[in-house]
Parts: structure tokens; C-alpha cells; sequence
């Protein structure tokens, strides 16, 4: 069994153009290209090294650490992806006040060591996506850009000279037949992989197809989680600002954006017309409780009982009502 002290911490930074690779918190770096070419160099590095790294540790950087985190998975190494706010606040707490990549991929490192000593290390665990569900969160990832684009093609129209008008149109056109056959795409993917869960959903209102396809492809962890995971991994759990005897404003913050974004526009449809989301809304903002505020619980309301449902493997039926209320 390998000895604590000469286990490996691997700390990679992240950008488009390279990864820099730090074996521990105070030894030199090494810089491999984030491509297929520099990939290869960085498993062929670690691959002798195999029995002794304990961790490989990433920041989640917009999608520019998949690669190699899905590549480093493949070859048996355990990957963590984390937060940035959460490595930067740690590599500040260590006295790393300069920013350099060699700096960054130390305290990941550093960072990395840590975090296999919790007793959250399992769950922290990188978790590769399916083939299916790498497939379809690329489907509803191009569509957020190119409903994006359709949006600021509308606003340009509103002001253009009437001799762009034309233009505009025909890019208009354009988008809306990519957007839906994207859409048709995304709903045989759903039909076809995914089928067996979603029909669990059948009736939740507000749960359309657009809201399906995104918890089906970037929250691959529904069902397996408890109800405070799973809101905290999406950024919906709110988080104590407690100190002494000051009482501060549970806020959430951080998760996964591309999710509450799908939830958030679920509830806009929810609390008109299911009554478990709707009652519950309305009994929030008769407390006064502010819109906004009211509406991001009842996203996490949302999330519970779509967490519960899939967990429970059994239907969606009224009686779950019980379940997120608690």
C-alpha cells in the first residue's frame, strides 16, 4: 500500500492554449499544449506515476478543462474539477497574492492534497458524462448560442438603417431553422437515451423539453444525490453568513449557471400552473418575501422534487407535494 507521504497531488491550470502541470505545491511545472498532442504528453508523464497519484485537480474554466479531465478519467486517474472561487480563495489563504500559471497550478496542487484528505473526496469526484449526454449538452449548449445571437440580431433590427433590414431578416430566418432543428435534434436524443426518466416527470408542469434536455446532459448526478447535494452542486442551496452574534443573509451562490438558468425559466411556467410551485410562490410573496428571492426557492423547491421523483423511481403524483415542502 502506498505511504501517505509519497502519494501525488497533481495541479493543473487551465487555458485554451495549455495546461500547466504541477506533481506538488513547490516543485517546477511543466507546460504541455491543451490539445490532443499536448494530452498524450501529459497521461505519457503521469502514467509512470500512476500508482502514487492520488488526485489530479482542475478548475472548472468554461469547458476548457474537459478535455484533459475526460482523457485523465479514461486512463483510471481520479479527477476533480473545482470551483475557481473556491482554488483562488485557498491559494490566497496559503500567501500566493502573485498570479502566474506555475503559482496557480502549485496551489492546486497544494489544494488537491487537501481535498483528498475530506471525507467529501468521493463526491467531489469527477464524474465523465456518457457519450449521450456529451452529445446532447453540446446540442443545448449551441442553442443558448444561438438563441444568444438570434436576440442581438432583434435588438440591431430595431436600429438599423433600412437598407440592413434585408440582412438582418435573412440571419433572423437562418437562426430560427437552426434553433429548431436543434430543438428536434435534442428530442429524439431525449426519445431515444433518456425516456425512461423523463416519463418519471410526466405531468410536472413547467418541465418542458428545453428544461429536460439540460438537467439530462449537465446533471448526470439527479437522483443520486440528498437534497441539500444536489442544490448545492446547481448553486441553489442557501449558505449560512453567520459570525459571532451577527446573523447575516443566507445567499447562494456558485453551481452550475446553465442549470438554474433551465430551472429558472421552468418556474416562470411553474408558478402559474402547477399548484405545488404556484401555492407555494404565492404563500412566499404574501410573506413578503421579496420576488426575486421568492422565485429562486421555488427553484430549489423545483429541484427537490425532481431529484426526489428520479431517485424514488416511481411517477410524478401529487403527493410528492409533501416531500418539497420539507
Amino acid at each position: 500500500m502506498t505511504n501517505a507521504s509519497e502519494l501525488i497531488f497533481v495541479g493543473i491550470d487551465v487555458s485554451k492554449a495549455t495546461l500547466v502541470v504541477a506533481l506538488d505545491d513547490s516543485a517546477k511545472t511543466i507546460t504541455v499544449g491543451n490539445d490532443q498532442a499536448g494530452l498524450e504528453q501529459l497521461i505519457a508523464k503521469l502514467e509512470p506515476l500512476a500508482g502514487r497519484v492520488a488526485v489530479v485537480l482542475l478548475e472548472a474554466t468554461g469547458g476548457l478543462e474537459q478535455p484533459a479531465a475526460m482523457a485523465l478519467c479514461g486512463h483510471g486517474f481520479a479527477v476533480m474539477v473545482v470551483n475557481p472561487r473556491q482554488a483562488h480563495d485557498f491559494g490566497k489563504a496559503l500567501g500566493h497574492l502573485s498570479k502566474t500559471d506555475s503559482t496557480d497550478a502549485r496551489a492546486l496542487s497544494h489544494f488537491a492534497r487537501t481535498l483528498h484528505a475530506s471525507e467529501r473526496r468521493e463526491r467531489l469526484l469527477y464524474k465523465v458524462p456518457t457519450p449521450e449526454q456529451e452529445l446532447l449538452l453540446a446540442m443545448v449548449t449551441r442553442r443558448a448560442q444561438l438563441v444568444g445571437m438570434r436576440v442581438a440580431e432583434g435588438n440591431r433590427l430595431a436600429t438599423a438603417h433600412r437598407s440592413q433590414h434585408k440582412s438582418i431578416q435573412v440571419h433572423l430566418k437562418m437562426l430560427d431553422r437552426q434553433i429548431g432543428q436543434i430543438d428536434d435534434d435534442a428530442q429524439r436524443a431525449l426519445n431515444d437515451h433518456f425516456k425512461d426518466k423523463l416519463a418519471l416527470l410526466k405531468g410536472l408542469k413547467g418541465v418542458g423539453p428545453g428544461t429536460q434536455a439540460m438537467l439530462m446532459a449537465a446533471l448526470p448526478e439527479l437522483g443520486t444525490l440528498s437534497t441539500r447535494e444536489i442544490a448545492k452542486l446547481v448553486g441553489l442551496a442557501p449558505l449560512n453568513n453567520d459570525s459571532g452574534k451577527f446573523k447575516g443573509k443566507r445567499t447562494t451562490w456558485g453551481g452550475r449557471a446553465n442549470v438554474r438558468s433551465a430551472l429558472y425559466m421552468a418556474c416562470l411556467s411553474a408558478t402559474r400552473y402547477d399548484p405545488t410551485i404556484k401555492a407555494f410562490y404565492e404563500r412566499l410573496v404574501a410573506a413578503n418575501k421579496p420576488k426575486k428571492v421568492a422565485l429562486t426557492a421555488c427553484m430549489h423547491k423545483l429541484l427537490t422534487i425532481i431529484n426526489a421523483v428520479i431517485k424514488s423511481g416511481k411517477p410524478w403524483q401529487a403527493s410528492y407535494q409533501q416531500a418539497a415542502n420539507g
